[in-house]
């Protein structure tokens, strides 16, 4: 907490909890609370230290939407498994579980991905529905992708629910982590080539391969996932000793040095 990038993203926030501007929680990119929050979590900071509390109770005050869903505005139609599975994963990781707007958050994560109680898009009576933007379907569906599975999406949804203790699990998470362990275990995560339109972030843009940010590795990381990140996911499901897993560890370990590090592929310096 008093050295590193900690106290430097810290030193930015506003008392009331925030960063930046009041009421945008997003901007700017990689700056903004929504950001600073996550950052925070994955770069290990005290989720008791007075100013981490403030920035977690700021963000469930304001960016839950009506439906139950974290959402980076805070409206429905705004929620993604990517979105909602990191401000997830960081609350939990703060120890904010035991919050009901966190649990309900979770279970209604778990819900779009299993599809149970949410209705189609077409649907206009009910905000218990998905959205042409954003969380589009079961199974990881996603606007940003062509409304295609988001293997993005997934790993970020595994590893939140996948910080939910097993005892605490639902019904809906215990379904939601099997349906999305199978979908990630589709596809050999070393070559990553997940459903993608070349037109989206998924896919090098007008070309015919995975984004190159599938092989790029860094940290921390927000929206976007590599092969490590999926590992990670994987592994803390009990998949660690997979065998389709193998291709994607010796990927890890042909990145590593003569000294046992690991070069810093991708970062948002």
């Amino acid at each position: 907490m008093t050295s590193g990038p900690v106290p430097v993203i810290l030193a930015a926030q506003q008392p009331e909890g925030y960063w930046d501007k009041q009421g945008d929680y997003s901007g700017p990119k990689y700056r903004g609370t929504q950001w600073s929050l996550v950052f925070l979590a994955q770069l290990g900071a005290d989720g008791a230290d007075p100013r981490v509390h403030a920035a977690c109770e700021y963000f469930l005050s304001h960016c839950v939407a009506s439906n139950g869903a974290l959402s980076w505005s805070g409206k429905a139609s705004s929620s993604g498994g990517c979105g909602a599975g990191i401000y997830g994963a960081a609350l939990i990781d703060f120890g904010w579980l035991g919050d009901q707007r966190l649990q309900t958050a979770m279970e209604w994560l778990a819900q779009t991905i299993t599809g149970e109680g949410v209705a189609d898009v077409s649907s206009r009576n009910t905000n218990k529905r998905y959205y042409k933007s954003g969380n589009s379907g079961p199974l990881f569906l996603c606007s940003n992708n062509n409304s295609l599975p988001c293997a993005w999406g997934a790993i970020k949804s595994m590893l939140a629910l996948g910080k939910v203790p097993p005892a605490l699990r639902t019904r809906n998470m215990q379904e939601a982590i099997k349906r999305g362990v199978d979908f990630l275990l589709s596809h050999d995560p070393a070559v990553a080539d997940y459903p993608y339109d070349n037109q989206t972030w998924l896919g090098q843009r007008g070309g015919t391969k995975p984004s190159s940010n599938w092989f790029k590795f860094g940290y921390p990381i927000g929206y976007i996932a590599d092969v490590l990140q999926n590992l990670e996911a994987l592994a803390a499901l009990g998949q660690a000793k997979n065998p389709k897993l193998a291709n994607a560890l010796d990927m890890v370990i042909s990145k590593q040095d003569q000294q046992g590090r690991w070069l810093l592929e991708h970062t948002y310096n």
